[in-house]
């Protein structure tokens, strides 16, 4: 009998185990040593003892196994450098954009706006909220990232393999969906505090002073106020970064790229990841974009309502004020995240995204395998 492979440890002595570079076990000198272990009589027809028999060693230390606590942990981290890292980094576009839905007469433009900021707050202002904006996407790229790859897994095993096949974009953005929910709720008070400090001047100079200036102000139920406009912007934008990047990958590897993705070098499936994502990340902003006008609104403005927002910025408004810094901003950012949580799934030795049939389609083969 077999080992799986997937067990990382076994009860089995370890000197039965056969190393990748071993020849196996000959059991038949090994019971002629030991007697007692022939006392019952042998299953085979000649009521001898197989020549040889090869017990599968454990899985190689370092290894990760698919879908094991520690590839969701892998998962998870990988979520909060994707997110966190590149979030923080496109702070003064973020900055800008914000004050240009806040402030349109003021930040009239991009580049206006960066004039704008860098007359009134030198270069130091171009990264005001970085703290708070650090933090609250690193809470919600763990999320995002974790429960996506535990919801896609958990929602294939319950359509099992045919239907995971057949319908795995349902999968992905119901896995996306799910995810995104949970995320918002870690990234929710971290975004208000950094739209009040990045928009109202004077409010504070970061999350130190900003954090219970605004607790004190609107009480910790405050920060929960934009939470459905969060959901209203992220979940669309979840669902379609997650959707659209697996199936644009899977595409490209299908109809773009002649060579089959397990036979691509590591670095052009990271380059494969990172175009994949640009491009979903231009969908996700024209499809997020008024739920994002409506977020930065009701941040920055007290007591302010949905319907306040829709008559103050009007329904054109609420599609377009912003929307070319958002898709570069967007576009750039969510390529970035691609490839930066591809490349460490890659240095932890796990796969690269998408490109593959959900985990319940490929499962009889995997089954088939272990035969």
């Amino acid at each position: 009998m077999a080992l799986s492979e997937s067990s990382r440890q076994s009860l089995l002595p370890s000197y039965l185990y056969s190393s990748p570079s071993s020849q196996g076990l000959d059991l038949q000198k090994f019971l002629q040593r030991n007697p007692s272990f022939t006392s019952s009589p042998s299953p085979s027809p000649s009521n001898g003892v197989p020549k040889a028999f090869i017990v599968p060693a454990p899985s190689e230390p370092g290894k990760i196994e698919m879908y094991s606590p520690a590839f969701y942990a892998a998962c998870t981290f990988g979520g909060i450098l994707s997110c966190g890292l590149t979030h923080t980094a496109v702070t003064p576009l973020d900055l800008v954009k914000c004050n240009m839905q806040i402030d349109p007469a003021k930040y009239k433009s991009i580049s206006s706006g960066f004039g704008v900021l860098l007359k009134e707050q030198g270069l130091r202002g171009f990264f005001k909220g970085w703290v708070p904006t650090l933090l609250g996407y690193s809470a919600q790229g763990a999320c995002k990232f974790g429960f996506y790859e535990f919801f896609k897994k958990y929602y294939s095993d319950i359509a099992g393999p045919e239907y995971a096949a057949k319908y795995k974009t349902l999968i992905y953005l119901a896995g996306s969906a799910s995810a995104e929910v949970i995320a918002d709720v870690a990234l929710c008070p971290m975004e208000a505090v950094k739209v009040r400090v990045q928009t109202q001047p004077g409010f504070a100079r970061g999350l130190s002073d900003g954090l219970p200036k605004f607790v004190r102000s609107e009480g910790v139920l405050g920060l929960y106020k934009g939470i459905v406009p969060l959901w209203g912007r992220q979940i669309p934008y979840t669902m379609m970064k997650f959707a659209s990047f697996e199936t644009i990958v899977e595409m490209l590897y299908k109809h773009a790229i002649p060579t089959p993705k397990d036979q691509c070098s590591k670095p052009f499936q990271l380059g494969v990841s990172f175009a994949g994502g640009y491009v979903a990340g231009v969908f996700c902003a024209v499809v997020s974009h008024p739920a994002d006008n409506l977020v930065s609104f009701l941040n920055n403005a007290k007591g302010a309502s949905v319907g306040d927002a829709v008559k103050k910025l009007g329904l054109w408004g609420l599609f377009t004020r912003g929307l070319p810094l958002r898709i570069v901003m967007i576009g750039t950012l969510t390529g970035a995240q691609w490839g930066i949580y591809d490349a460490f799934k890659v240095f932890v030795g796990l796969p690269t995204t998408g490109g593959v049939a959900p985990a319940a389609a490929a499962a009889p083969a995997q089954e088939l395998a272990k035969v």
